[in-house]
Protein backbone atom coordinates (compact mmCIF):
# COMPACT_ATOMS: atom_id res chain seq x y z
CA UNK A 1 0.00 0.00 0.00
CA UNK A 2 1.17 3.38 -0.73
CA UNK A 3 1.41 6.81 1.24
CA UNK A 4 -1.06 7.98 -1.30
CA UNK A 5 -3.89 4.98 -0.35
CA UNK A 6 -3.10 4.93 3.25
CA UNK A 7 -4.07 9.03 3.18
CA UNK A 8 -7.09 9.08 1.00
CA UNK A 9 -10.29 6.64 0.79
CA UNK A 10 -10.77 5.27 -3.05
CA UNK A 11 -13.50 8.32 -3.29
CA UNK A 12 -10.66 11.03 -2.93
CA UNK A 13 -8.57 9.23 -5.11
CA UNK A 14 -10.57 9.21 -8.13
CA UNK A 15 -11.55 12.56 -7.13
CA UNK A 16 -7.91 13.58 -7.41
CA UNK A 17 -7.05 11.56 -10.13
CA UNK A 18 -10.09 13.13 -12.23
CA UNK A 19 -9.00 16.32 -11.49
CA UNK A 20 -5.12 15.79 -12.45
CA UNK A 21 -6.22 14.44 -15.77
CA UNK A 22 -10.21 15.14 -16.67
CA UNK A 23 -9.29 13.47 -20.23
CA UNK A 24 -11.02 9.24 -20.31
CA UNK A 25 -8.54 8.90 -22.85
CA UNK A 26 -10.55 5.34 -23.97
CA UNK A 27 -14.21 7.91 -24.29
CA UNK A 28 -11.61 10.19 -26.21
CA UNK A 29 -11.01 7.83 -28.56
CA UNK A 30 -14.37 6.69 -28.88
CA UNK A 31 -15.38 10.32 -30.03
CA UNK A 32 -12.49 10.55 -32.57
CA UNK A 33 -13.34 6.90 -34.26
CA UNK A 34 -17.08 8.28 -34.79
CA UNK A 35 -16.23 11.32 -35.89
CA UNK A 36 -13.81 9.52 -38.56
CA UNK A 37 -14.40 9.61 -42.29
CA UNK A 38 -14.05 5.96 -43.62
CA UNK A 39 -11.65 6.79 -47.16
CA UNK A 40 -9.50 9.30 -44.47
CA UNK A 41 -5.71 7.96 -45.14
CA UNK A 42 -6.65 5.10 -47.68
CA UNK A 43 -4.22 7.16 -49.97
CA UNK A 44 -1.39 6.51 -47.23
CA UNK A 45 -2.24 3.10 -47.32
CA UNK A 46 -2.37 2.32 -50.99
CA UNK A 47 0.83 3.68 -51.65
CA UNK A 48 4.08 2.00 -52.78
CA UNK A 49 6.33 3.14 -50.70
CA UNK A 50 4.19 2.39 -47.21
CA UNK A 51 3.58 -0.90 -49.05
CA UNK A 52 7.26 -1.53 -49.21
CA UNK A 53 7.77 0.14 -45.33
CA UNK A 54 5.00 -2.24 -44.42
CA UNK A 55 5.79 -5.97 -46.20
CA UNK A 56 9.54 -5.14 -45.14
CA UNK A 57 10.34 -4.95 -48.99
CA UNK A 58 12.80 -2.08 -48.75
CA UNK A 59 16.32 -2.72 -46.77
CA UNK A 60 15.68 -5.53 -45.18
CA UNK A 61 12.92 -6.91 -43.05
CA UNK A 62 10.27 -3.91 -41.29
CA UNK A 63 9.92 -5.57 -38.17
CA UNK A 64 11.37 -2.85 -35.75
CA UNK A 65 10.42 0.23 -37.97
CA UNK A 66 7.94 2.77 -36.76
CA UNK A 67 5.61 5.21 -38.78
CA UNK A 68 5.69 8.63 -37.31
CA UNK A 69 3.06 10.93 -38.29
CA UNK A 70 4.53 14.65 -37.32
CA UNK A 71 2.27 17.41 -38.09
CA UNK A 72 0.48 20.31 -35.74
CA UNK A 73 -2.20 19.91 -34.02
CA UNK A 74 -5.85 19.30 -35.04
CA UNK A 75 -4.49 19.01 -38.99
CA UNK A 76 -5.97 15.03 -38.67
CA UNK A 77 -3.09 12.67 -37.88
CA UNK A 78 -5.37 10.85 -35.27
CA UNK A 79 -8.00 10.52 -37.66
CA UNK A 80 -5.94 8.32 -40.15
CA UNK A 81 -6.57 4.71 -39.59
Amino acid sequence: MSNVDSLCSADERAKVLAWLSPLDPRIHHHDIRAQRVKPVGEWLLQAGEYKDWYSGARLGKSDNSALFCCGDPGVGKTYIR
